[in-house]
């Protein structure tokens, strides 16, 4: 396992605010049938998991408590820095990727913006419809909900902004090499 990752879930577990968070989400049943359904090897069972696992995040971040306990990884330094050096890992081959969304982790301003994004019901249900439109391979769906989310919400365009100046919507786009 990535020794970041472990630093930065060790990290957050010493926060009672997280701890509380989480207590909230644990929904036992529903994690012991998404276990059994990865332990069978059957690749047909993907969708089925992605979309457990999808709607177990959709249920979470519609409780402030659970909310406020996965912003507040992003707000303390010895928790984010190494999940993001650990989110960053995979993308080694493409170092450009990795040192716009680290300086963008690093700024306040998109911090504020992420939270003023995940703050508003309004804009989730968007994120959750484009997300769904992703999931049915709806690609017109999934244009229409981003061009929704970017024309109505100035946090979501704030966001953007924040995430371009970063250079991470560019990196986005270059292939690795």
């Amino acid at each position: 396992m990535n020794r970041d990752l472990v630093r930065g879930l060790t990290a957050a577990w010493g926060l009672p605010e997280f701890r509380d968070g989480l207590r909230h989400l644990i929904d036992l049943d529903e994690i012991a049938v998404l276990l059994a359904t990865l332990s069978v090897s059957d690749s047909g069972h993907d969708r089925e998991v992605e979309r457990g696992l999808l709607d177990l995040l959709r249920s979470a971040l519609d409780r402030a408590e659970i909310r406020e306990a996965v912003l507040l990884l992003l707000e303390r330094d010895e928790v984010r820095r190494p999940l993001v050096a650990a989110t960053a890992e995979p993308f080694a081959d493409r170092p450009a990727l990795v040192a716009a969304v680290t300086a963008a982790a690093e700024d306040p301003a998109v911090r504020r913006e992420v939270r003023a994004v995940l703050d508003n019901a309004r804009v989730r249900a968007l994120i959750w419809a484009a997300i769904d439109n992703q999931v049915a391979d709806n690609r017109l769906g999934l244009v229409r909900r981003a061009a929704l989310l970017f024309v109505r919400h100035p946090s979501v365009r704030r966001l953007t902004w924040a995430l371009h100046r970063h250079g991470v919507l560019r990196a986005l786009r270059h292939e690795p090499h």
